[in-house]
């Protein structure tokens, strides 16, 4: 699984993805491909969150609140680990990504299938992600 994650992060350098979440320089490559996920993490939890209040169900109402405070986290790590630089451009740029790769469609399936288990796992353990950066980096 970890190769395989090596594999997709350089899918994205090779397509040019990864200037939608670009961190600056004053970050080490490690730091740089977690403040990347953790952008990702953010934006895909900010539009699932967003998603849930427009459906103005009562009951999904925790989902979205529980959603919302997982964007939040996701959000305030990456900012720890971003460096200088505009932290809110970058999640702009890849939330527009992610609504784009939806294409025209309000469901989150292809969302939730990408993300909903690594960003779970990353905020379960940010250290460790970090960790398995700084391996793959060096």
């Amino acid at each position: 699984m970890a190769s395989m994650r090596v594999t997709f992060s350089h899918l994205l350098v090779s397509l040019g993805l990864t200037a939608a979440i670009s961190v600056p320089a004053l970050a080490g490559e490690a730091e740089k491909a977690l403040a990347g996920e953790l952008l990702e993490c953010a934006a895909y939890y900010q539009i699932s969150s967003e998603a849930i209040a427009a459906m103005n169900a009562p009951q999904m109402k925790a989902v979205g609140e529980r959603l919302k405070a997982s964007a939040d986290e996701s959000l305030a790590l990456a900012g720890k680990y971003y460096g200088e630089g505009d932290l809110d451009a970058a999640l702009k740029d890849t939330r527009d990504r992610q609504i784009a790769s939806m294409a025209g469609s309000s469901s989150l399936g292809n969302l939730m299938a990408k993300y909903k288990e690594s960003c779970k796992t990353l905020l379960a353990n940010p250290n460790a992600r970090l960790e398995y950066w700084q391996m793959a980096t060096m």
